[in-house]
C-alpha cells in the first residue's frame, strides 16, 4: 500500500459519503413535501391536517439544517486531514508536554476540545432556534452552559485515565496491543453502563420515583407477567430541556431502571403507558440489548484489528496528510476517517434495528393491547412532530425504527389476527 492509493481511496469514499448524505437528505425533503397536503390514510382519524403539516415543516427544517451540517463536517474532516489540522495539534501537544505518552493524551484532548467548540454554534442554533421555533425547546442558556461544563468535567475525570491507558497499551503490548485495548474498552463500557443510571445521569436530570400509585401497580403487574426485575420506575424531568416525550431502560445487572419522561406521562393514559413499557420489555425478552452489545463489541474488535494493521504503515499517515505519526495519532486519524468508509454499509445496522422494533411491538401486543400501543405511538408522533412519511432510501440508511405507516399497519394486522384467533 502506498500513500497515493490511500489518498485516492479516501477521496473516493469521501465523495460518496458526503454526496450520498446530501442526496438522501434531499430525497427525504422531497418525500415529506410531496405528502404535506394530506394526512396519510392510516392516521386520518387521529392526526389533524395542522398537526401533520407542523410535523412536515419540522422535518423539512431539520433536513435543511442537516445539509449545512453535512457540508460543515465534510469541510472539517478535510481541514483536519489533508488540510494539516492534525499536524498543528500534534506540534502543539509536543510543545505543551515532553512525555511521549502524555503528548498522545494531549493530542486527543486538543482534538476533542476543538471539535466541541466548533460544534457549539450548531448545537446552540439547533436548541434555541430550530427547536424553539416549533415549540420544543424548554431549556435556558444557563442550563445549556451548565450541561456543557458538566460534560467537559466528566470527560476530564473519566476520559483522561482511559486515554492514558489506551495510549500506553498501544505502545507497550507489541503487535497484540489491539486485543488489550479492546479488553480495556470492553470492561470500561460495561462499567459505564452499570454506573450511568446511579452516578452520571443524576448530574444532568432529576429522577423521582413514580408517584401515581395506580400506574405503579399496573406497571408492577406487567413486570411480574413478563418476569422482568428492575431497581425501580422513575420519572425524569425531561421537560426541563425539551417538549419531546420518551421512555427508556438504563443500567446493567442489578442497576437496571425504567425511566419515563414527565412529558410522556402528561399525554398518556395508564393503559398506553403500559403498552409503551411492554414494548421496551420486548427488547429485553428478545435479548435485543445483549445482541446489539455483542455486535458492537465484535465490530470494535474488528476495527482495532484493522487499525493494528495500519498503524505501522507510513502510507496510512502520509496519504491522509499527517506528518507526525504516533500511536495516538493513528487512533485519532483512523476514528476520524472511519465513518467515511463505513457509510455505504449503514443500511445493515438499520435493518437489524427495525427488525427488533417489530419484534418488540409483537411482544407488547401479547402482554398489553395492540390498540393501546397504536394510540400511544400516534400520540408520540403527534407530540414529537414526527413525520408520518419517509423516503424509502433515506429510511434504509438512517431510521432505527420502522416508518410510522408501516409500524401501525403491522400492529393493525396483528389485531386482526388476534381477533380471528
Amino acid at each position: 500500500m502506498d500513500s497515493q492509493t490511500v489518498y485516492v481511496l479516501f477521496l473516493l469514499f469521501f465523495a460518496v459519503s458526503t454526496l450520498g448524505q446530501l442526496y438522501l437528505s434531499l430525497r427525504q425533503s422531497r418525500a415529506v413535501l410531496r405528502h404535506r397536503g394530506a394526512v396519510p390514510s392510516a392516521f386520518a382519524d387521529t392526526v389533524t391536517l395542522a398537526e401533520h403539516q407542523k410535523a412536515a415543516d419540522y422535518s423539512l427544517a431539520k433536513q435543511r439544517f442537516s445539509r449545512y451540517e453535512i457540508v460543515f463536517q465534510a469541510a472539517l474532516l478535510w481541514l483536519f486531514t489533508l488540510g494539516g489540522g492534525l499536524n498543528v495539534l500534534a506540534l502543539l501537544s509536543q510543545k505543551l508536554v515532553a512525555s511521549t505518552l502524555w503528548q498522545g493524551v494531549v493530542l486527543l484532548g486538543l482534538f476533542g476540545l476543538v471539535s466541541m467548540v466548533l460544534g457549539w454554534p450548531w448545537a446552540l442554533y439547533r436548541t434555541f432556534v430550530l427547536e424553539a421555533r416549533f415549540g420544543f425547546n424548554q431549556t435556558t442558556l444557563p442550563t445549556w452552559l451548565a450541561d456543557q461544563f458538566k460534560g467537559v468535567l466528566l470527560a476530564l475525570i473519566i476520559g483522561t485515565p482511559l486515554l492514558l491507558a489506551v495510549v500506553y497499551l498501544m505502545g507497550a503490548m507489541g503487535k497484540l496491543w489491539w486485543l488489550y485495548v479492546w479488553l480495556l474498552w470492553l470492561g470500561f463500557s460495561l462499567l459505564l453502563l452499570w454506573a450511568f443510571p446511579k452516578w452520571i445521569a443524576p448530574l444532568f436530570n432529576k429522577f423521582e420515583p413514580l408517584a401515581d400509585s395506580a400506574l405503579q401497580a399496573r406497571i408492577e403487574s406487567l413486570l411480574q407477567r413478563t418476569g422482568f426485575k428492575s431497581k425501580g420506575v422513575f420519572v425524569m424531568d425531561g421537560s426541563k430541556r425539551s417538549g419531546h416525550g420518551n421512555a427508556y431502560f438504563t443500567g446493567l445487572g442489578q442497576n437496571k431502571r425504567i425511566v419515563f419522561f414527565d412529558t410522556l406521562l402528561k399525554d398518556m393514559q395508564p393503559q398506553e403507558v403500559e403498552a409503551v413499557l411492554a414494548h421496551e420489555l420486548g427488547h429485553f425478552a428478545h435479548k435485543h440489548i445483549i445482541k446489539q452489545m455483542a455486535v458492537t463489541f465484535a465490530l470494535a474488535l474488528a476495527v482495532l484489528f484493522v487499525l493494528g494493521l495500519l498503524l505501522p504503515q507510513p502510507a496510512f499517515y502520509s496519504g491522509l496528510g499527517v506528518d507526525y505519526p504516533s500511536h495516538a495519532m493513528a487512533l485519532l486519524l483512523f476514528l476520524l476517517v472511519l465513518p467515511v468508509f463505513t457509510f455505504p454499509f449503514s443500511p445493515l445496522s438499520g435493518l437489524m434495528s427495525r427488525k427488533n422494533e417489530f419484534e418488540a411491538d409483537r411482544f407488547a401486543a401479547r402482554y398489553a393491547a395492540a390498540a393501546d400501543l397504536i394510540h400511544a405511538l400516534t400520540k408520540l408522533y403527534r407530540s414529537n412532530a414526527a413525520s408520518l412519511v419517509s423516503d424509502a432510501w433515506y429510511s434504509r440508511f438512517y431510521d432505527s425504527h420502522p416508518g410510522a405507516q408501516a409500524r401501525i399497519a403491522a400492529l393493525q394486522a396483528l389485531m386482526k389476527t388476534q381477533k380471528a384467533a
